[in-house]
Parts: C-alpha cells; sequence; structure tokens
C-alpha cells in the first residue's frame, strides 16, 4: 500500500507522471531475453541453484536478509525453476512488502518517500523501475530534463552503458526517493528472467534498521548510481558534465555537492 500525504503546501502529486511496476523498454529493447531453463531445485539452495551456476553465491541468509556485499551482483531464480513461490531466492520478484507514504518534505527537497513500518537491516525495499532506453537517448532527454529543473536517469552500468532507466514519467514510488550523502537504502543489481548484463533490475536495499515514519534515501552517487545534474535534489542523469549542483541532504557528513 502506498499513501500521499502532503501537510506542507498545497502541491498535488505531479499529473504527468504514470505509476509502473516493472521496466517499461523503448522500442527495440528486449528486457526479457527468453530464458527457458531454471534451476532443478525442490529446496534451494542447491549445489546447483542460480547464483551459484552464474558463478556467485545465494544473495540472501536463512532469513531472506541481504548476506553479499555492495558491488555483488544478485541472481534470483526464475519462472522455469522447479522451486517454488516460498523459496528463499525469490525476494526482488516479489515486490515491495512494505507500506510506503510519497510525502511533501518541509525543506524545498520537494516530494519525499517514508516508510510506515520498520525495516530490518539488509532487507530488501524497493525497485528502481521506469522506462528503458539508450544511452544516447538518455543524453538528449537529459538536456530537455535540464530545462525543467529536474531529470530522473539512472545508467544501467553493471557490464557497460549501453541503457539507462527514465523514471521521469513512467515509474514507481522509487521516482520520489531523495538523495543522502548518509542514505539509509543500497544500490544491487538483480538477474532474475533476464540474464543480459547490460539490463540488470536496480533495487534499493535497507542499511540499517529503518524505524516506522523515517523518510528513505540513497546515495545518488554511490555505486550503481550515476551523477546528479538538475538544480532539484531529486533527479538523476547519466551526463557527467554539468555544473555542481547544491545537495540540500541535509546530513552530517553532507558534502556540500551532489557532482
Amino acid at each position: 500500500m502506498i499513501l500521499v500525504e502532503n501537510t506542507v503546501d498545497l502541491e498535488g502529486p505531479p499529473l504527468d507522471f504514470y505509476y509502473i511496476n516493472e521496466y517499461k523498454p523503448a522500442p527495440g529493447i528486449n528486457v526479457i531475453n527468453g530464458i527457458t531453463t531454471g534451476c532443478e531445485c525442490t529446496d534451494c539452495p542447491a549445489e546447483k541453484c542460480c547464483p551459484k551456476e552464474a558463478g556467485f553465491i545465494l544473495a540472501y541468509n536463512k532469513r531472506k536478509k541481504l548476506k553479499i556485499q555492495p558491488g555483488l551482483p544478485i541472481y534470483e531464480c526464475n519462472s522455469f525453476c522447479r522451486c517454488g513461490p516460498d523459496c528463499p531466492n525469490r525476494i526482488v520478484q516479489k515486490g515491495t512488502p512494505y507500506s510506503l507514504c510519497i510525502f511533501r518534505t518541509n525543506n524545498g527537497r520537494g516530494w519525499g518517500v517514508k516508510t510506515l513500518q520498520e525495516i530490518k537491516t539488509n532487507s530488501f525495499v524497493m525497485e528502481y523501475v521506469g522506462e528503458v532506453i539508450t544511452s544516447e537517448e538518455a543524453e538528449r532527454r537529459g538536456q530537455l530534463y535540464d530545462n525543467q529543473g529536474n531529470t530522473y536517469l539512472f545508467d544501467l552500468d553493471y557490464d557497460s552503458d549501453e541503457f539507462t532507466v527514465d523514471a521521469a514519467r513512467y515509474g514507481n514510488v522509487s521516482h520520489f526517493v531523495n538523495h543522502s550523502c548518509d542514505p539509509n537504502l543500497q544500490v544491487f543489481n538483480v538477474f532474475i528472467d533476464n540474464l543480459d548484463l547490460r539490463l540488470p533490475r536496480i533495487a534499493l536495499f535497507s542499511t540499517r534498521t529503518i524505524k516506522a515514519g523515517e523518510e528513505l534515501t540513497f546515495d545518488y552517487q554511490m555505486k550503481g548510481s550515476i551523477d546528479l545534474t538538475s538544480d532539484s535534489a531529486d533527479g538523476l542523469s547519466p551526463s557527467k558534465k554539468r555544473i555542481r549542483t547544491v545537495c540540500k541532504c541535509g546530513a552530517v557528513c553532507c558534502r556540500g555537492y551532489l557532482n
């Protein structure tokens, strides 16, 4: 469940934003690569489970919490695996498990997102979704977005910089998550029904226990993220040829600038 709250001003949610739960690929981009095989496990994890077949360890522990370090990929069981829906290696694909609220911030950062219930350390919180476009198209859109004061472009740079996610018009609750130099969320690359290294899914996991009512944030410049270019604290962009942007996160360790 996702609520919208504004006790600050009369601003309403953006009218030109369309809520989606998964990537919306641009013409010619295939975010499902036609995988036709899966693991034979009936009780994951097993010796030949999906992560091990890809050359990595299982990302989750027995309590279904993340146990790998940032920078390592997550390989979940896919739709062709023999394991059932309760498999401990099916986490991100089940969607956001928490009640979240989109709210109007009172310090000039626009909209933000807070959790309505406690989130334990190393828990999956949400995916970053939007339109999947080429980096060339992202550069073109970024120039246009600069004139509007915000942009939401996120490079899929796990293996290359060929594709970008644009959450400006199409996205989910992650569209509203603000930057912080002291974030409580971390970016991870996830592969499920698409093993194309150029097209990972982007998942946000908690870095510590997050209390009910606390704002959710991530560092736009952490590994897996890319430079902010607009004058707003809400946007991401793949281009690195912009003027420095003042950071408004308010954290004690704030760097002062986002790029």
